[in-house]
């Protein structure tokens, strides 16, 4: 696989900024936009639906604003995707599924409101896997996502569109939902940055759920400097919600230039660090050691229970997934893809004590992950402990739980984590990094992050689409 150069296409880095400033216009970096969509996202599917039409007028005024001497908002004219469980007024939100595969809400997200009132400009929406319970984003309903950079592995998921369209340089930014790592998997496996904010740090209403109790919506850009200004815009408490908690929300950009300096970082020694391709270990460690140079104090540190804390989270998981589709699933199961309909009923084996168990298990898992906290300010694993599978090799249950396995505790622990890109495997596949803070730190999580990032470029890489554009057109022909 080639690496594309340390360039994000199609203009470069600091796109909110350079916006804002005039330097570039929104209508011709959304037009660039569409235009690499309509050329390789066939190859990739990231997309369900493009708002070519809407985009293109939205980034005229944004452009006629500035103009006239005025911002939108902080994201003036930035082009962004939304995942498609995220509900948009007047474009059909479809959550991956058959059974709300034309449906159109008359009122947004309270994410996508933000987002607008910010200047955004909505390119579309992305693909995701079934209903979002799933992590390879192999969807039966609208076809299956694919990695950017190779398109016989899969992009994970369940926020696979948002991933892999980030990555190939669809859009400016994204967003994605993360109930056990479907924001950081695909971050990590398409190569480029992706947050889980605090549970109830980012409003969930207007989103279809998952899980009620582990649902959070976090953003995905090329660096942590955006996805930190893209946090500023969503974050804050909606009393519309009743999962939201109403807590002050920093200016996550003005604190970047900190540093790692001083900065406490610990390294599970167990669990974290089991079983993973020797690729995954040797990439994380070595983002550890450029956070030791960055002026952090890097130690390994014993953390027990996180595998009692993955099993807590899968069976949580499984039980409100089932409560949120048991109608639908028991009168009309042939709507479901076939992953779905096996999945799903994994629910019905968790019983009303089981749950109570696994829920006081969660508690337990929480106290014990703040204790680690007194004595360290972040802690780094690897976000999964391969690269990406390939899509003709992934069972969706089997798929899922091995990708899963890093990132379901820190959904249980309710706390913030980070994904960064940290390297490449020999075949030029992705790997990414954790970083998780206490609850409600995301500041030090986005200053840990940007630090590493000032001192690496692998957030930078592009992948080449020309191969698989080409390969595409031996395929068409007759």
């Amino acid at each position: 696989m080639t690496l594309g150069g340390p360039v994000a296409p199609p203009f470069g880095g600091d796109l909110i900024g350079r916006l804002r400033r005039g330097e570039i216009s929104s209508a011709e970096l959304t037009e660039a936009y569409l235009g690499r969509i309509e050329q390789h996202d066939d190859t990739l599917q990231s997309f369900v639906t493009v708002a070519s039409e809407s985009a293109r007028a939205r980034a005229l005024d944004a452009d006629q604003a500035l103009e006239r001497g005025q911002l939108l908002g902080p994201l003036h004219g930035l082009p962004v995707a939304l995942k498609d469980n995220i509900d948009t007024a007047g474009l059909r939100t479809t959550v991956g599924s058959r059974f709300f595969a034309e449906r159109t809400p008359a009122d947004d997200a309270e994410v996508t409101r933000r987002l607008r009132e910010a200047g955004a400009v909505l390119l579309g929406k992305t693909a995701l896997h079934e209903f979002a319970l799933g992590a390879t984003t192999q969807n039966p309903h609208h076809g299956a996502c694919r990695n950017p950079w190779d398109t016989s592995r899969v992009p994970g998921g369940s926020s696979g569109g948002s991933g892999a369209a980030l990555a190939a340089g669809f859009c400016a930014a994204a967003f994605g939902t993360d109930t056990g790592g479907s924001v950081r998997i695909p971050a990590a496996l398409n190569g480029v940055t992706g947050l889980r904010p605090t549970l109830g740090r980012v409003s969930n209403r207007g989103v279809f759920p998952v899980s009620w109790s582990l649902d959070v919506v976090g953003p995905i850009a090329r660096s942590v400097v955006d996805v930190a200004q893209l946090l500023t815009v969503v974050a804050g408490f909606d009393p519309g919600d009743p999962g939201s908690l109403d807590r002050r929300v920093d200016d996550y950009a003005s604190t970047l230039e900190l540093g790692a300096d001083g900065l406490r970082v610990g390294v599970p020694r167990s669990f974290y660090f089991s079983d993973l391709d020797e690729q995954v270990e040797r990439a994380v460690r070595a983002a550890a050691e450029v956070l030791a140079a960055s002026g952090a104090a890097v130690e390994e540190i014993s953390l027990e229970g996180a595998a009692d804390a993955c099993e807590a989270t899968s069976q949580i998981i499984r039980a409100e997934a089932l409560a949120v589709h048991r109608g639908r699933l028991e009168e009309n199961p042939e709507l479901f893809g076939e992953d779905l309909r096996r999945r799903l009923p994994l629910g019905y084996d968790v019983s009303g004590a089981d749950y109570a168990a696994h829920r006081q298990a969660g508690r337990a898992w929480r106290r014990t992950v703040e204790q680690v906290f007194e004595r360290t300010d972040l802690l780094l694993t690897p976000v999964t402990g391969t690269v990406a599978p390939r899509s003709d090799e992934s069972e969706t249950i089997e798929t899922t739980r091995q990708l899963t396995r890093l990132t379901y505790g820190w959904s249980l622990a309710g706390i913030p984590t980070l994904a960064v890109p940290c390297g490449f495997s020999t075949d030029g596949l992705p790997i990414g990094a954790q970083l998780a803070a206490p609850a409600w730190h995301e500041a030090a999580l986005l200053r840990a992050g940007a630090a590493y990032q000032l001192e690496t470029d692998w957030h930078l890489r592009v992948p080449d689409l020309e191969p698989a554009a080409a390969a595409r057109r031996v395929s068409d022909d007759p």
